[in-house]
């Protein structure tokens, strides 16, 4: 009777992370170094300028501001930045702008009208919400550019991957069942239920943006030169910011910019540097995102969204004097640990690929 042939011993911990070391090093070694630089730049952008964005967002309604189409404008105001960046690459770089056709003009239309949209959303959610919850519901927006890569651009789920989304929606419930701990005196439950609903919707929305931008490269830009990127993002912010301006005007904003000046805390200077830095952070954050869209994926742009979220919120308690309840203490754990599962289903995926 022959023997079976002896089972091969399953690899120890220091095997996988010599296997791991291995797997990094060579997809380290397949791009180039300015490859690298440049996710790490526009990865950087996601995680310092997103959240410095939305804490000054929230400072402008803690201070007196109270229209949500004025904040919706500045977070597409500060495009003529982006314009100027990719003016120069043009000259510097010896490159052509991208030929625009009707499919491609169409999609910059399209993103351009989401886009203000889901500024608008979030505009409400910073107007009910500390700043600290309004982030934790924002890594929803992990669980749905996943769902949109999934669907859109065929971007592969592993079963970790899933149990991180399961795990943060777990926490967004979390954060709902603890309404009453942070809501502010002026804000009434209905107002914070509706900055609650149009935050995840923002999310969602702000995942199927993700994934559309991913999509736009694979079918119409390619992944040829990095002037793509900023050829995107100039195109769709001057179209949300056209749109936007229609909506600001037809609300008689403008004129109200300036009663608002006058009365916001800290005077009309204070007023204006905020709405100024808001647009550079708010502009620099979305050019950060788009890029690594076009080096990496969706899901990588997914993963460092939601890694904002823990900056985001301690720095809200350090800065803006959020509370921070059990409730919401917990609900952040759970966050980090449902994206920690995530990232370990995603680098397995990369491994493979």
């Amino acid at each position: 009777m022959e023997e079976g042939s002896p089972k091969k011993p399953s690899p120890n911990f220091w095997d996988q992370m010599s296997a791991a070391r291995s797997r990094a090093w060579e997809s380290y070694n397949s791009k180039p170094i300015s490859h690298w630089i440049l996710l790490l730049l526009s990865g950087g952008l996601m995680l310092t300028a997103f959240p410095a964005s939305s804490l000054l967002s929230r400072v402008y309604y803690t201070n007196g501001g109270k229209s949500k189409w004025i904040i919706s404008w500045v977070a597409v105001a500060g495009w003529p930045l982006t314009a100027l960046i990719l003016f120069l690459t043009y000259f510097i770089c010896k490159v052509s702008p991208t030929p625009l056709n009707v499919k491609l003009a169409l999609s910059y239309l399209v993103l351009g009208f989401l886009s203000a949209a889901d500024n608008l959303m979030y505009a409400y959610a910073y107007a009910y919400l500390p700043a600290s919850t309004s982030s934790l519901l924002a890594s929803s927006s992990l669980v749905f550019s996943s769902l949109f890569g999934y669907l859109l651009v065929k971007n592969k789920l592993t079963l970790s991957m899933i149990n991180g989304i399961v795990i943060i929606s777990a926490a967004m419930v979390i954060i709902a069942l603890d309404s009453n701990s942070d809501r502010y005196g002026n804000v009434t439950n209905s107002q914070y239920i509706m900055g609650f609903m149009w935050d995840v919707l923002g999310s969602a929305l702000h995942g199927l943006i993700f994934a559309l931008s991913e999509l736009v490269f694979i079918k119409y830009l390619g992944r040829r030169s990095f002037h793509v990127v900023l050829e995107q993002q100039v195109m769709v912010s001057s179209f949300a910011f056209v749109l936007t301006t229609i909506g600001v005007a037809l609300n008689n904003d403008f004129q109200g910019m300036a009663d608002e000046a006058r009365t916001f805390k800290g005077g009309k200077s204070s007023y204006y540097l905020v709405m100024t830095w808001a647009a550079i952070t708010f502009q620099l954050g979305v050019l950060g995102g788009t890029a690594v869209l076009f080096l990496s994926s969706t899901i990588l742009a997914g993963v460092l969204n939601a890694v904002r979220v823990p900056l985001t919120s301690i720095a809200a308690v350090i800065l803006l004097k959020d509370s921070m309840s059990g409730f919401k203490i917990l609900s952040l754990v759970i966050t980090v640990w449902g994206l920690a599962s995530f990232i370990c289903g995603s680098a397995s995926v990369s491994s493979e690929t």
